[in-house]
C-alpha cells in the first residue's frame, strides 16, 4: 500500500508539473514620484536614463545632503555594476543635477 501511494503521488506531482501555466495580468498603478523639474542638462538625462530601471522616487531615498563624490560613484554604479545604458560623457551632467537638486550643492 505504502508502493501505491508513492506512485499516485509521483503522478499527480507529474501531472500538476505538466499543467499549463495561466498568465497573469498584473496591473499597476500610475507613476507619481518625479525628479524635481532643473534647467540643468542632468535633468533630461536623468529622466531618459534613470527612469528605465527605477522610479524617481528611489533618489528621494539616499542620503539628504549627500556630497557630490557620492552622487558620482552612485552614478557609476549604475553604469558598470549594474549596466545602466548610460554613456560616459553624460555622466557629468547627471551627477551635477543629483548634487545640485538633491545633494549638498542644494541652492547653488
Amino acid at each position: 500500500m505504502n508502493q501505491r501511494f508513492r506512485i499516485a503521488a509521483a503522478l499527480a506531482a507529474i501531472s500538476a508539473a505538466s499543467a499549463p501555466a495561466l498568465a497573469l495580468e498584473i496591473k499597476l498603478p500610475p507613476e507619481t514620484a518625479m525628479y524635481k523639474p532643473s534647467d540643468l542638462p542632468g535633468y533630461q538625462l536623468a529622466q531618459q536614463n534613470c527612469l528605465i530601471c527605477h522610479s524617481a522616487q528611489y533618489v528621494q531615498t539616499q542620503p539628504p545632503g549627500s556630497p557630490r563624490a557620492y552622487w558620482e560613484a552612485t552614478v557609476k554604479k549604475m553604469q558598470k555594476p549594474f549596466g545602466a545604458p548610460l554613456k560616459d560623457e553624460d555622466i557629468p551632467a547627471i551627477v551635477d543635477y543629483l548634487s545640485k537638486t538633491y545633494g549638498a550643492e542644494q541652492g547653488k
